[in-house]
C-alpha cells in the first residue's frame, strides 16, 4: 500500500495522524522564494521551525518524520545557510530530508553531500529544469527517493491546472524512468475519496497504475490548522485514511495494467480547461 504523508507541526496532530495510519509526518520549513512564485494562489505556506522537528519526533512512535528544508542557499541576512539548516534538522531527529525546488545537478550533489548519509533523502522534483535533467539526476544518484510536485511544476510550465502533468503524460514518463532505476517515488497530494477538483479515486488509481510508493494527504483531506478540536481532527483523519485503505485493497486485487484511469483523468482535466477558457 502507499505510504501516506501528512504535513503538520503540531505534536498532538502528529500523534493522531500516526494512530490513524499515516506513515510519515512532514515538517515544512520551506519559505525561501515560495511566496514570490505562488503569489496570489491558495497554496500551503507553512510556518514551521526547526524546533518543531524535535517536538513532532517525540510525539510519534513509528511514523517517520520528514522535513522539507529550503532550496540550497548560502547564509541570508535573516536566515542561516543550508548546511546549518540540514545539520539542525538531522540533529533534531529528521528521518528523511526533502530538497524542494532544485534546478541543477550541483544543487542535488550539494544536498546529498550535506546530508552525508545521516538521514534518507528525497528530491522534490517540481521545476521544468529538474524534469529536463531527470536522466542526469538518476545517473548521479546518491539520493533515496523522488516526489513529483505537481503544483509548482504546473506553474513553471505555464499550465492552467496542477493536474496537467498527470494528464499530459509527464508523470508517466518520469515514473517509468524511476522504476527502471529502482527509485521509490510518489507524486502530488490527494483529497478524501469523492472530493477534490479531480476526484481522489482517479488520482489513487493512477498511483497504482504507475507504480507509485507514496502520496501526501492534502490540506483539503484534513485541514487541522482550522480545527481547534483534536477529537474532530482524529475523526476526520481516521475516517479518511480508512476509506483510502479500503479503496487501495480493491486496487491491489489487480495488476497495474488493469487500470485505465488515465483516460477518465484526461477527460476531466480537458473539461476543466475548457470551462476555464470560456
Amino acid at each position: 500500500m502507499l505510504k501516506l504523508m501528512y504535513i503538520t507541526n503540531r505534536p498532538e496532530v502528529a500523534a493522531v495522524a500516526e494512530s490513524a495510519g499515516v506513515d510519515r509526518i512532514i515538517v515544512d520549513l520551506e519559505f525561501i522564494g515560495k511566496d514570490a512564485r505562488q503569489k496570489g494562489l491558495d497554496t500551503v505556506k507553512s510556518h514551521h521551525t526547526i524546533r518543531d522537528v524535535g517536538r513532532v519526533k517525540r510525539a510519534v512512535m513509528n511514523a517517520k518524520v520528514m522535513v522539507r528544508v529550503n532550496p540550497i542557499h548560502d547564509t541570508l541576512p535573516d536566515y542561516f545557510s543550508s548546511r546549518y539548516e540540514i545539520d539542525a534538522v538531522i540533529a533534531a531527529g529528521a528521518d528523511i530530508v526533502m530538497l524542494p525546488y532544485f534546478k541543477t545537478l550541483e544543487e542535488v550533489r550539494t544536498f546529498t553531500e550535506l546530508v552525508n548519509g545521516r538521514a534518507r533523502t528525497m528530491l522534490l522534483m517540481e521545476t521544468p529544469e529538474a524534469v529536463a535533467l531527470t536522466d542526469e539526476i538518476l545517473e548521479l544518484g546518491g539520493f533515496d527517493e523522488i516526489h513529483i510536485g505537481l503544483n509548482d511544476l504546473s506553474l513553471g510550465c505555464g499550465y492552467r491546472f496542477m493536474f496537467e502533468p498527470l494528464a499530459n503524460g509527464t508523470v508517466e514518463r518520469l515514473s517509468l524512468k524511476f522504476r527502471l532505476k529502482g527509485v521509490p517515488f510518489g507524486f502530488g497530494g490527494v483529497a478524501s475519496l469523492g472530493k477534490g477538483m479531480l476526484p481522489a479515486q482517479y488520482i489513487l488509481k493512477e498511483h497504482y497504475r504507475l507504480g507509485s510508493d507514496f502520496v501526501i494527504l492534502s490540506r483539503s483531506f484534513c485541514n487541522a490548522e482550522k480545527m481547534d478540536d483534536i477529537v474532530m481532527v482524529e475523526d476526520v483523519l481516521t475516517r479518511g485514511v480508512k476509506e483510502i485503505r479500503e479503496f487501495e485493497a480493491e486496487c491491489e486485487k489487480h495488476s497495474r495494467f488493469f487500470f485505465d484511469s488515465e483516460k477518465e483523468l484526461v477527460r476531466i482535466v480537458e473539461q476543466l480547461n475548457s470551462g476555464a477558457q470560456q
